[in-house]
């Protein structure tokens, strides 16, 4: 009966004098406990990693019940996201993946120990995750890798660091496309609203409308170009600040639709009727799009397809598998609605 403990204890010896610790430190990092020195904590996961130690939780995990596999979203309530999460869940539920839903803010993320967290996916037989619009640093991607948890980023704020994988979409001819089609209705006074500065699919997004105003002999004017966030808050404060300009734009091109519906917000206030003083264009396709007053063109980005692949591409790395390329792209659609029309003549 007491033969299972036995063939444990040398085990844990051993790690024990890798790491230079007791066996009963050990122990308590295997099962996840707070009273031991983050140094201290540091070798003995390194030991455990390094002698290729399972804990029975893990031998478990791995033996019994479906793939188990972690999805963090920067805010779960928003329709990006919904529309993203739907896409995994239904994957998940053909694949017969249990997906272990967690909201993080930016600022939460980065504080978060990275090291414990790899540890506790390790523990609990969680073996992938994805990120979504994550900005981590190598090291931090890194507490992943030595454990050998695949990592999948949906629109990452940063390109990941070689070893890890990303699912996004055409950004940069969304963003042409959009800017494209306010030129053909005669708009010239385009504006941009696009996210964080640092983000790589805003900078996308950003390019593809200089591009579009470039073919078309068009300047741009830096007046009109503003970054921020993606949300409505930014597209209510984005808006006031170019609609003082002594030469404010005819049309807007919002690098989201949360961003889109504080510019319909502010112009409502200021009496302007979208599409008729104020064209805009939106970029994300969420449902949202056919619930606003008027209905909003946007920039349609395949969102339940990228959370699929996003789920597929992590599932083919638990199995070992070679991905045909680290960073996926997914067409996007401009999709014309009410929003937009020729700019009111003078």
């Amino acid at each position: 009966m007491n033969q299972p403990s036995l063939k444990v204890k040398p085990v844990l010896a051993t790690v024990a004098a890798l790491a230079g610790v007791s066996a009963p430190t050990v122990s308590k990092v295997i099962n996840g406990r707070d009273d031991v020195a983050e140094a201290t904590r540091l070798r003995v996961q390194a030991a455990l990693s390094e002698l290729g130690y399972e804990s029975p939780m893990q031998r478990r995990a791995r033996s019994v019940g479906p793939v188990m596999v972690d999805l963090v979203i920067d805010g779960t309530n928003t329709q990006y996201s919904m529309e993203l999460l739907t896409g995994i869940l239904d994957c998940a539920a053909i694949e017969d993946v249990d997906v272990v839903v967690g909201n993080v803010t930016p600022a939460k993320l980065h504080r978060a120990n990275h090291e414990e967290w790899a540890q506790r996916m390790v523990e609990s037989g969680r073996k992938g995750l994805i990120l979504v619009t994550s900005e981590l640093t190598s090291h931090q991607l890194g507490s992943f890798q030595q454990r050998n948890i695949p990592v999948v980023v949906i629109d990452p704020l940063n390109p990941p660091r070689q070893g890890f994988s990303s699912v996004g979409a055409t950004n940069w001819a969304g963003g042409k496309e959009a800017t494209e089609h306010l030129i053909g209705l005669g708009h010239e006074r385009i504006a941009f609203l696009g996210g964080p500065n640092a983000a790589e699919c805003s900078v996308a997004r950003l390019h593809g409308y200089l591009a579009a105003l470039m073919s078309h002999g068009i300047s741009s004017r830096p007046e009109y170009i503003l970054a921020g966030e993606f949300n409505a808050r930014f597209g209510v404060a984005g808006t006031k600040q170019l609609l003082a300009l002594d030469e404010p734009p005819t049309a807007i091109f919002a690098g989201s639709d949360g961003t889109a519906l504080g510019v319909l917000e502010e112009a409502r206030k200021r009496g302007l009727r979208v599409p008729d003083d104020l064209s805009l264009v939106g970029f994300d396709g969420t449902p949202l799009t056919e619930q606003t007053l008027p209905r909003l063109t946007s920039v349609a980005q395949p969102l339940q397809e990228m959370g699929r692949a996003a789920l597929r591409a992590v599932l083919r790395l638990v199995k070992g598998e070679e991905l045909d390329s680290a960073h996926m792209e997914l067409a996007t659609e401009l999709v014309i609605r009410d929003s937009t029309a020729p700019p009111r003549k003078s």
